[in-house]
């Protein structure tokens, strides 16, 4: 549960974590620490607008794997808004419930990687996103504005001031490859914590058969 907040300065962390890994909890600490974020709330995916139902881990199971890897940072949260909601979930949908559940003059700024910032003009409404909330594009040293720039075209000298860049050191792991590893019966441990590690081994979830 989301516990409640004061006004301030809210960072938004979305997605599927299928599992949650290192990855995940470094960008978000790092957002939190570079732009003065008074909480980053973690919002589990419902159905993904862009993957098949059938091929994401049930919701419970993330739900839970994503707060056992929160809990021991007093700036992290929970919501289950997404998950919630019972059918395909946007952007736009998750930013203007949680704007409900937000104080007034509370500010949203949304985390994401870089990457999926190029594609926002696919995303359903894509101006109303940007009004909502400020990005922060999560990337690799050395990447450039230009990109973004070119790709967004208008909406990028429209929305500009709401986008920033936060360069973090790669980590070079992600979830598609953590599956990989686990039906391969090879080792995660130090890719996801210790928490996550045991309730997927518990859960024999990801085809394990054995601690991993």
């Amino acid at each position: 549960m989301m516990a409640e907040i004061k006004a301030g300065s809210v960072g938004i962390m979305g997605g599927t974590f299928d599992p949650i890994h290192y990855g995940h909890l470094v960008a978000a600490e790092a957002a939190r620490e570079a732009f003065s974020l008074d909480s980053i709330i973690f919002v589990p995916a419902g159905i993904p607008p862009h993957k098949d139902e059938k091929e994401v881990t049930p919701a419970r199971h993330r739900y839970l794997m994503t707060l056992l890897a929160i809990m021991s940072n007093p700036y992290f949260q929970i919501s289950r808004v997404d998950l919630d909601r019972g059918r395909v979930t946007y952007t736009v949908d998750t930013l203007t419930d949680l704007r409900k559940e937000l104080p007034p003059d509370a500010n949203m700024y949304f985390i994401t990687g870089a990457d999926a910032i190029l594609e926002i003009l696919s995303w359903k409404e894509p101006e109303r996103v940007l009004s909502m909330a400020e990005f922060i594009a999560v990337t690799r040293p050395g990447y450039g504005l230009d990109r973004l720039s070119k790709a967004l075209g208008p909406l990028y000298e429209e929305f500009q001031d709401r986008i920033h860049i936060l360069e973090v050191p790669p980590v070079g792991i992600s979830s598609t490859d953590i599956r990989r590893r686990l039906a391969e019966g090879r080792s995660i441990r130090y890719l996801v914590p210790e928490t996550v590690l045991t309730y997927i081994n518990n859960q024999g979830l990801y085809g394990v058969k054995g601690e991993r």
